[in-house]
């Protein structure tokens, strides 16, 4: 399975993970995961949704961290579209990996929380409805596009209480403050790829990681900046790489900006939690269940 995925990241596993873990990395890059979705508590409940689920005698398994969220086992996505629960904003199709960040920041009532790469709106109103609808959440989305189909989505969902700001969140005016941020980066994706894609080898690049290791530092900045002292904080990309996770916190570690909040990860029992360089962070193997994801959870200091 080497010959699979761009021989410069081959070697970044190797060099990072060792023999085994690679391996069991490059198994997780040839999985193809089930559907998982969560139901939009802004709009309905998760009995609700079983029920709907039960009536169609489609069966489903629960998630032992997130109550509101279901693991499909024998339905199509493109079923799943075709139901009213579905085109009324009722549930929103979301990996399980990508639900982890919302939880972990646990909104609060009342709390005002910057979203810095918002698109296209998953935790955006994950965390809204965390926050039982009242939290105030201001969206950043730089593409007019993708803001465009955040908003789609934010009305869809009944996500009322968030501000969409079509700007670069780099550029935002350093008299904003926030008692909370997710920044979900922009990243390579080494998580999320997949040995079966046939143009991995011309996008998947190191100029790709370097890239994106810039413009998360740029963001981590910023989102320090922003964030109010004592407040916490996450930091997630779907990937792998410590160039781009554990690397980037440790420069402003050591420059006593910020401290790490230990997250739980017992909790997450059937994921695969990969080794990490900073006690505390969580970085979730590519899985049949489970998508490549870095977590921490951060305090400005």
């Amino acid at each position: 399975m080497i010959d699979t995925i761009p021989a410069f990241l081959y070697n970044l596993l190797i060099k990072q993970y060792g023999e085994n873990l690679t391996n069991t990395i490059l198994n997780g890059y040839s999985q193809k995961r089930p559907i998982t979705l969560r139901a939009n508590t802004l709009k309905t409940d998760i009995k609700h949704i079983k029920a709907v689920f039960d009536n169609l005698n489609f069966t489903y398994k629960e998630v032992s961290w997130y109550k509101d969220a279901l693991i499909i086992e024998n339905m199509t996505e493109e079923q799943i579209k075709n139901l009213d629960i579905y085109k009324n904003g009722e549930i929103y199709l979301q990996s399980l990996s990508s639900m982890i960040p919302p939880i972990v920041l646990s909104p609060k009532k009342d709390e005002n929380i910057l979203d810095m790469a918002a698109a296209p709106g998953g935790k955006t109103t994950q965390m809204l409805a965390l926050s039982q609808n009242t939290a105030f959440i201001t969206a950043c989305e730089k593409n007019k596009i993708r803001a465009e189909r955040l908003q789609y989505n934010l009305n869809k969902q009944s996500a009322n209480r968030v501000n969409v700001m079509i700007k670069d969140a780099r550029q935002l005016d350093d008299f904003f403050s926030f008692d909370k941020i997710l920044l979900d980066a922009p990243c390579s994706g080494s998580g999320t790829i997949s040995i079966f894609d046939k143009k991995l080898e011309s996008t998947f690049t190191e100029d790709l990681v370097n890239r994106s290791a810039k413009v998360q530092f740029d963001l981590l900045k910023k989102a320090i900046t922003l964030l109010k002292p004592g407040h916490e904080m996450i930091y997630s990309t779907c990937s792998i790489l410590a160039k781009e996770n554990e690397e980037i916190l440790q420069k402003f570690i050591d420059k006593k900006k910020i401290e790490i909040i230990p997250i739980d990860t017992s909790m997450f029992l059937n994921a695969i939690i990969l080794p990490v360089s900073i006690k505390g962070t969580l970085c979730i193997c590519p899985s049949k269940l489970y998508e490549g994801f870095f977590v921490a959870k951060l305090r400005k200091l």
